[in-house]
């Protein structure tokens, strides 16, 4: 009787703490999904904005040329949904494939993220080429919405970014606690009160007296 409770003392705690990540892990899939879309949403109406005049054109060339918000949103959407499905149903394979998106995304964001301070960049020069256009208060207009846009985009990525580590870590501390509990699980033979050395010599007189009856 001794040994079931302290066994059941033990593990409780475990399945409390694996039910917690799990309902972390959908929370920060639900977040990536969330950032996907918005991303997506920014870059849909970026788009839209380049057929009102050619100036909006001229300051969201960089990001369209690259083409980040599309598939990058396509990523963190896709890294969110395996997430958001491994934390319901957490088989080995959903861990897997959700761990390697995940990294994937990973460089996705830091790779967005350098995209975008290029673009930043480059939109302050175009600040200083608007004084000798015909219209400059139009263009410095276009130019601050331009801006306020791709820091908005900016912040979703580092926001992405942040999250992809986390499920991550996440997952290699959830990995780390199972093997900790292979390791810490006793044997066969200590959990039925056998020494070691009687269950050898048992299983060696059965495989004794299964050899002499065949």
């Amino acid at each position: 009787v001794k040994p079931e409770g302290r066994k059941s003392s033990v593990y409780q705690p475990m399945d409390v703490s694996q039910d917690y990540q799990k309902g972390i892990l959908q929370a920060l899939g639900a977040i990536q999904i969330l950032n996907g879309a918005m991303i997506l949403a920014l870059g849909v109406f970026m788009g839209s904005l380049q057929y009102l005049s050619h100036l909006f054109r001229h300051f969201f060339i960089f990001i369209f040329y690259t083409g980040y918000p599309f598939w990058g949103a396509v990523f963190f959407i896709s890294s969110g949904s395996l997430s958001v499905a491994a934390g319901r149903k957490p088989t080995r394979m959903l861990m897997q494939n959700s761990f390697g998106m995940n990294i994937a995304s990973t460089t996705i964001a830091l790779v967005g993220t350098v995209f975008l301070l290029i673009h930043l960049v480059l939109n302050n020069q175009l600040f200083k080429d608007c004084q000798s256009l015909q219209s400059p208060d139009l263009c410095i207009y276009m130019g601050s919405s331009s801006y306020g846009l791709v820091s908005l985009m900016l912040i979703l990525t580092l926001l992405e970014l942040g999250v992809t580590v986390s499920i991550e870590t996440l997952w290699c501390q959830r990995n780390f606690c199972a093997s900790r509990e292979a390791i810490a699980s006793p044997p066969n033979y200590v959990e039925s009160g056998i020494p070691s050395d009687e269950s050898d010599s048992e299983s060696m007189n059965t495989q004794l007296q299964i050899s002499k009856e065949s």
